[in-house]
């Protein structure tokens, strides 16, 4: 079998101009190792989210379309809640406490009702890149996929990101999220920092932060379009 062969089996179903962004970080030894552990991992136990969702945070927002990046931590652990964007859950799945309180501090902030359902889809078509820092997990077993590579592929994201684009946004709710700050240029960039949304942490800061509307007084600054933090029936 040919070298072009393989390699191109061995790309994941990444959005092109990802896929062009980051090829030179696919072809890095750490890469196969976790693949290696993903396919271990989907013989012995359920995963997710799906194998056809992992990269969705980069296909609904290409680099180029990119405005906002909402940073998580892993995905949801529960039967059909992950689907491959942070924070966001399938609809007809409740929406878990976070995105509870997210879409609480949406009203607070700028007055956006609670919406019939959790997926963020919308955002993201918008250019809201809704990226975990590890972005597959065992089925009951949250921060499981920690450490075996994931983190190591999305830094070099952000990397990008802060490299190739101007005056982005990045939202960084919660420590994990936060330590992403030393590799953004604050001086090109906004970088907004809160506790986490979670009920453990909510209270202590991520209420009241103002970030929505802090997002959509950059963005309109810049000449560019806010964000509709709504989200359709339909």
């Amino acid at each position: 079998m040919s070298q072009e062969i393989v390699a191109e089996r061995r790309r994941p179903d990444l959005e092109p101009t990802w896929l062009a962004a980051l090829e030179d970080e696919l072809a890095q030894p750490y890469v196969d190792a976790l693949r290696a552990f993903l396919a271990e991992e989907k013989r012995r136990h359920s995963v997710f989210p799906p194998n056809g969702d992992i990269f969705n945070a980069f296909k609904y927002t290409p680099l180029p379309a990119v405005r906002v990046v909402v940073l998580g931590q892993d995905p949801y652990h529960g039967p059909g809640q992950a689907h491959g964007l942070c924070f966001s859950v399938r609809r007809g799945v409740p929406p878990p406490p976070s995105l509870v309180n997210i879409f609480k501090e949406l009203e607070r902030e700028l007055g956006v009702p609670r919406p019939a359902h959790g997926e963020l889809t919308h955002w993201a078509r918008q250019g809201v890149l809704l990226l975990n820092t590890v972005l597959t997990v065992r089925a009951g077993q949250p921060q499981s996929h920690a450490g075996k590579g994931w983190e190591r592929f999305t830094d070099r994201v952000i990397q990008v990101l802060n490299a190739q684009r101007e005056g982005l946004v990045f939202v960084l709710w919660g420590a994990p999220a936060g330590k992403k700050a030393a590799m953004i240029d604050a001086r090109r960039h906004l970088v907004l920092r809160a506790p986490h949304p979670s009920p453990l942490s909510a209270d202590r800061g991520f209420f009241g932060c103002g970030h929505f509307a802090r997002i959509n007084q950059h963005l309109v600054a810049r000449g560019e379009t806010p964000i509709d933090w709504s989200l359709p029936d339909v």
